[in-house]
């Protein structure tokens, strides 16, 4: 299977950050976009990659800060196996091709999109998100490739606008995984002409407990953790989904704030 390691677009550093807001430290700026995370997160549920920076905002966040959650992340390769379906879907699990479902354990995934300005952040009505990711065997639709040919499928591929609170909300199963990545979902969020690219990763120690599930099970293990990954390692660690059991399956959000 093609490595989808080529890098795309810009990071942004504390440095930018904090120009960005017009604050004056990295904790500021956690507090500044996300003062209801104390009240909503136990740090210590949290992966390690991501307490810390929960645990700043707690320490400086005050009830006088009325804005919403919003944290800037960095932007990461977009692939090779984007394919702009403009499947306008919530549940992105079927093929329309055949009505096929695809099997796995389900996934709620929500995704609260803020704009980031110099006065703060506001929720981001009706930017598009996109998402597409591969199924549990490690297989994106509508692609050709050494190991598989989907093309004229469409499964686990579509998009959200987001509602008055910024908010684009998918059903879809648990990614599996294939050589040369971590477990990872894409997305996309556009409005008008300006576009923003990155991944979703998820703690290496969450994934194992999904993956002793069929039909990730019968995969045996999988050859690249986080660390391990290149892609992750360019800023992956401020794009882990908290996720937690829901039912037979699971849910996730993830907030992020985008400068126009």
């Amino acid at each position: 299977m093609v490595n989808d390691d080529r890098q795309l677009g810009q990071i942004l550093n504390r440095r930018d950050v904090l120009k960005l807001l017009g604050l004056g430290s990295a904790a500021t700026v956690v507090a500044a976009c996300a003062p209801e995370i104390a009240q909503t997160l136990s740090t210590t549920s949290l992966p390690s990659t991501v307490a810390p920076a929960i645990q700043a905002a707690t320490e400086v966040a005050t009830s006088s800060i009325a804005i919403p959650m919003c944290v800037v992340r960095p932007e990461l390769t977009e692939g090779p196996y984007f394919v702009d379906e403009m499947l306008n879907r919530s549940d992105i699990r079927s093929d329309p091709s055949d009505g096929s479902i695809t099997q796995g354990a389900q996934l709620s995934l929500a995704f609260n999109v803020s704009q980031v300005g110099a006065n703060g952040c506001t929720p981001l009505a009706g930017a598009q998100v996109d998402i597409w990711h591969c199924d549990a065997h490690g297989v994106y639709s509508d692609a050709q490739d050494r190991n598989f040919n989907t093309v004229g499928k469409k499964f686990l591929r579509g998009y959200q606008v987001t509602d008055a609170n910024g908010l684009a909300q998918f059903i879809t199963i648990y990614p599996g995984w294939y050589n040369g990545r971590a477990v990872h979902i894409h997305f996309k969020i556009r409005v008008n002409s300006y576009e923003f690219t990155s991944q979703l990763f998820f703690d290496d120690a969450f994934t194992d407990q999904v993956y002793v599930q069929e039909p990730y099970a019968q995969r045996g293990e999988r050859t690249l953790r986080n660390t391990q990954d290149n892609i992750y390692n360019n800023g992956g660690s401020q794009l882990i989904l908290i996720s937690a059991p829901d039912g037979a399956g699971y849910t996730a959000a993830f907030d992020i704030g985008v400068q126009l």
